[in-house]
């Protein structure tokens, strides 16, 4: 299917009426050229942005390009990898960590929108010799086999184990008047966010389980 001209600025030196069919060859060097032009400007137009951030009880202090994405600015500005990215599209999980206590896909936000927040990632939920309940849990009940999920999994469940004792119903919960029974389908309701390629999911919902006994 030929390419049809447009304005005069895609026309060939003028020498092409405006809509004349445009050689292939021809419309891929314009291409190109408007995607040079397109990522000059935004290189002229873009400058560091100063974002303060609470990471994990420590305060940090970034210069950042405002496009960094809270994931990005964890992983490669401040190294803690142990929040993943896995779809970068907000539809996996792997990359939540919780700010001011929710949770949240940090892929799918701006670090700069953040600034003066506090963001807890799976480095400051436990240490090796120091693991939470939760992480205990995990262990314990094998809730993990390739791992990848694992941080996403344990920072969006402990966040979610907050909500219910907050007395947030989910879509599932039967009576919005008393406390929410972490149920396997309540539970796997509220975790719904969080996908496991490896299909762990059983063990999963009971170290969570037993994880909300254990601190009830």
């Amino acid at each position: 299917m030929p390419i049809i001209v447009g304005p005069n600025r895609f026309r060939s030196g003028g020498m092409l009426p405006q809509g004349s069919p445009l050689p292939a060859a021809t419309y891929g060097t314009l291409h190109a050229y408007h995607g040079l032009l397109l990522q000059d400007r935004i290189n002229s137009e873009t400058f560091p942005v100063q974002t303060h951030l609470t990471i994990n009880g420590t305060q940090q202090r970034l210069e950042l390009d405002p496009r960094t994405t809270l994931l990005d600015a964890l992983r490669h500005h401040l190294g803690l990898t142990g929040s993943k990215k896995g779809c970068d599209h907000g539809q996996c999980g792997a990359c939540t960590v919780m700010v001011n206590g929710r949770r949240i896909n940090s892929c799918l936000t701006l670090a700069c929108m953040h600034d003066g927040d506090e963001v807890t990632t799976i480095e400051g939920i436990g240490q090796p010799g120091n693991l939470s309940d939760l992480q205990e849990a995990f262990v314990s009940e094998d809730g993990f086999q390739c791992g990848y999920c694992t941080p996403g999994q344990i920072c969006s469940a402990t966040a979610m184990l907050d909500e219910v004792r907050s007395g947030w119903p989910s879509h599932v919960t039967d009576d919005l008047t008393g406390d929410a029974a972490l149920t396997t389908e309540e539970i796997s309701e509220r975790m719904s966010g969080n996908l496991c390629r490896c299909a762990a999911y059983p063990n999963i919902v009971e170290a969570i389980r037993k994880a909300a006994e254990k601190t009830a």
